[in-house]
């Protein structure tokens, strides 16, 4: 056996835990720190404890907060885009069909869905608003993600 190639095996060497225990053990090195021993590894303890030495715990938890940043982001996109507030103007209806609406004073969605519901007779008696246009107005209401009235469910002829 060749001599001087192994390292020098100390049997005092010292381990210091980041909780403050410490013991005696054989090594090659002097002194041994380490983050979790025995006394406070989850495992021994019973404990619920997150060790994280990387901080991937605290990765995780920004990645999930984004998420429901993102989602809280797209459901308030949803819930403008569906609001009854949006204007006439934004369906894109024509200019006929979008005068002959402002002539009748329905210049936002809520007041068209409201004229719906007392049936397509309402809004077809608008001066210059026909079936086209009322075909027109449910196509892009319904493209826009709102729910048609009962009534205006119902064909009248």
């Amino acid at each position: 056996m060749r001599k001087d190639i192994h390292p020098t095996y100390y049997t005092d060497a010292q381990v210091i835990c980041s909780c403050g225990n410490t013991w005696i053990t054989g090594s090659t090195r002097k002194l041994i720190r380490t983050d979790v021993c025995s006394n406070c590894h989850p495992f021994f303890t019973g404990e619920q404890r997150i060790v994280d030495t990387e901080g991937q715990v605290d990765r995780f938890y920004k990645k999930l907060q984004a998420r429901e940043q993102f989602i809280a982001e797209q459901e308030a996109r949803v819930s403008a885009r569906t609001s009854l507030e949006r204007p006439i103007s934004d369906l894109e209806l024509g200019t006929r069909a979008s005068e002959a609406l402002a002539k009748a004073e329905i210049v936002n969605v809520g007041q068209a869905l409201e004229k719906l519901s007392q049936g397509e007779a309402a809004l077809l008696a608008i001066d210059g608003f026909g079936r086209k246009s009322l075909a027109d107005l449910k196509k892009r209401l319904r493209q826009f993600g709102y729910e048609m009235p009962e009534a205006a469910e119902e064909i009248v002829v």
